[in-house]
């Protein structure tokens, strides 16, 4: 259905939109985007570094056996 969107119809849409919602609106929304974005970033680095932590922290508890001791 929409792989026949070319670049007239896709500027068509972005048209429409304008006129809809206005230039501010759209602005603010975009930036709203971009804050999320940056949000959704730095909590998935967080958790990456935290996951990190984690793993690092961890010991073997393991107990050992003849064989590991020859």
């Amino acid at each position: 259905m929409l792989n026949n969107i070319g670049l007239p119809g896709l500027l068509l849409i972005a048209v429409v939109v304008l006129v809809l919602f206005g230039r501010g609106k759209i602005s603010s929304l975009m930036g709203e985007v971009g804050k999320g974005i940056t949000a959704f970033k730095k909590g998935v680095k967080e958790e990456t570094e935290e996951a990190q932590k984690s793993l690092e922290s961890t010991r073997d508890v393991t107990p050992e056996t003849e064989k590991d001791k020859a």
